[in-house]
C-alpha cells in the first residue's frame, strides 16, 4: 500500500513526539531513547547515504578537472562530511578524511597558498572552505592548512566595507551586501576569533549581523531581502531603502544557517549575542510562515507561492531544516518548530531525494546559482525579480543543498534520539 506524504510527515511527527516525552519521562535513565525511522532508516543513514552517493560522483569529476577548484560549494560539502564522521552513533569512514583532504587540502601548498585563490577579488565566498581548514587542522596536525586559513583571515584586514562598516560581498560587487556573505565569513570569522584568541574581533562579526538586520528585513513579510546596495545607485536596488526586491529562497537560507553556526563560537558573555538568537528566531518566524502546507518545502521565490514559473526549491529547504533543527537543539528557538522540521525534512525525502538503479541517492530541483548585477548565463540581466529567479538552471546533486541535508540529518536526528538524562 503507497502512503501519502502527508501520513508519512505526520506518522514521522508523532514518533518523534513520543521519543521525546520518553526521554522526559525516563529523565534518571541512563538509556539512549533510539531516534525514529523514515523509510526504514534514520535521519543520520540519511545522511550517510547522502554523503556516499555523493562522493564517487565527485571524485569522478575532480579527477577530470585536475583537482577541481578552490570553491564555497566544497567548502560546505566536505564540512558536512567532517560533522557526519562526529557523530558517536557512526563508526567513523575514514574515506570522509581522506576526500577531504584530497578535494580542499589538495589545492593547499606546504606554504599555506591555494591553487586558483586571488585575494584582490576579495570574495566573501572564497573563505568558506576556511572552516574546513580549521577543522583539517584539528585532525591531522599539518601546518599548511592553519598558514592557509590565517591567510584567508587576512583577506578580511582590507576586505572593502560599506561607509558603516559592512563587509562588501565581493570587490566587484561595490558598496553592496548579500545574505550570502553572512554565512561565507562571519562563523569562520568568529571561530578563528575563537580558536587564535582575537576577542576583538567578535565586535566586527556582531556587526555583519546587525547591518543585514537593519538593511534587508522585511516586516510585512517577515523575510530577509537578498541583497542591499549602500549607495541605492544599483538598477535591482530600491532606490529609497536600497534593498533588492524579492525573497530568494537559500539566501535567506544561507542568513539563517549563518546565525546559528556563528553562536557556536561567539562567547556566552558577548552583548550581542542576545541580539543574533532574536534574529535568528526573526528568520525562523518568516521561514515557518512561508512554508508550502501541502509539501512541506519551501518556493525558490519565497512568498510567491503557486505563482507560474515558481518552483518547491531544495537546498533552501535543506538550509532551512537545517537551521530549525539546530536552533531548536541548542535552544535558540522553541521546541514549538518541531513539526514544522519534521515536515520539511520529509518533504525533502519523499519529493525531492530519488533512487538510482545503482542504489544510489540524487538531490533535485536545486537551483544551479543566483546573484544580483551583471548577466546571468543565459544573457538576461541578474535584476533580482521573480522572472530572474525562477529563470535560472535547475540541476541535481547542487553541493549547496547536499552539504546542507547531510548537516540537516544530523540535527534532525539529534531532536528525538538524545540520550535520557
Amino acid at each position: 500500500m503507497k502512503l501519502s506524504r502527508s501520513f508519512l510527515c505526520a506518522a514521522f511527527v508523532c514518533a518523534l513526539l513520543l521519543t521525546l516525552s520518553a526521554c522526559r519521562c525516563c529523565a534518571k535513565s541512563d538509556t539512549a531513547v533510539a531516534p525514529p525511522q523514515f523509510n526504514g532508516a534514520t535521519p543520520l543513514q540519511w545522511s550517510v547515504r547522502l554523503a556516499d552517493s555523493e562522493i564517487p560522483r565527485l571524485t569522478n569529476k575532480l579527477a577530470a578537472a585536475d583537482g577541481g577548484k578552490w570553491d564555497y560549494t566544497m567548502g560546505l560539502f566536505t564540512l558536512s562530511l567532517l560533522k557526519l564522521n562526529e557523530q558517536k552513533e557512526l563508526t567513523p569512514n575514514p574515506g570522509y578524511l581522506e576526500f577531504t583532504k584530497y578535494a580542499v587540502g589538495g589545492l593547499i601548498a606546504d606554504d599555506g597558498s591555494v591553487r586558483g585563490y586571488k585575494k584582490d577579488e576579495y570574495q566573501l565566498d572564497a573563505l568558506n572552505p576556511a572552516k574546513t581548514l580549521l577543522a583539517l587542522y584539528t585532525l591531522t596536525g599539518e601546518e599548511k592548512y592553519k598558514k592557509c586559513a590565517a591567510m584567508l583571515r587576512a583577506q578580511l584586514l582590507t576586505q572593502p566595507r560599506t561607509d558603516d562598516g559592512g563587509f562588501w560581498h565581493k570587490q566587484r560587487y561595490t558598496n553592496q551586501m548579500w545574505l550570502d556573505g553572512l554565512y561565507m565569513g562571519a562563523p569562520f570569522y568568529a571561530e578563528y576569533a575563537k580558536r587564535f584568541n582575537e576577542p576583538k574581533d567578535f565586535d566586527d562579526v556582531a556587526k555583519q549581523f546587525a547591518l543585514v538586520d537593519e538593511h534587508l528585513y522585511d516586516a510585512r513579510t517577515g523575510l530577509f531581502y537578498h541583497g542591499w546596495d549602500a549607495k541605492h545607485s544599483q538598477p535591482w536596488a530600491n532606490p529609497v531603502s536600497g534593498a533588492s526586491s524579492n525573497f530568494w529562497g537559500r539566501a535567506v537560507g544561507w542568513y539563517a544557517m549563518a546565525c546559528v553556526d556563528v553562536l557556536d563560537y561567539l562567547p556566552e558573555d558577548h552583548p550581542a549575542r542576545s541580539a543574533i538568537i532574536s534574529e535568528l528566531k526573526k528568520a525562523c518566524d518568516g521561514i515557518v510562515k512561508w512554508q508550502d502546507a501541502d509539501s512541506g518545502l519551501w518556493w525558490q521565490v519565497m512568498d510567491q507561492g503557486h505563482r507560474e514559473g515558481n518552483y518547491l526549491e531544495s537546498t533552501a529547504s535543506a538550509m532551512f531544516v537545517y537551521a530549525l533543527a539546530k536552533g531548536a537543539n541548542r535552544g535558540y528557538l522553541p521546541r514549538t518548530y518541531i513539526p514544522a522540521i519534521v515536515k520539511g525534512y520529509t518533504g525533502i525525502l519523499t519529493k525531492l531525494v530519488k533512487s538510482d538503479a545503482q542504489g544510489g541517492y540524487s538531490l533535485t530541483q536545486c537551483c544551479a546559482v543566483a546573484g544580483l548585477g551583471f548577466t546571468a548565463s543565459n544573457g538576461k540581466p541578474r535584476d533580482g525579480s521573480f522572472d530572474y529567479y525562477v529563470h535560472e538552471p535547475i540541476v541535481d546533486n547542487d553541493l549547496k543543498g547536499l552539504g546542507s541535508l547531510v548537516l540537516a540529518g544530523i540535527e534532525v536526528q539529534k531532536l528525538g534520539a538524545k540520550s535520557a538524562r
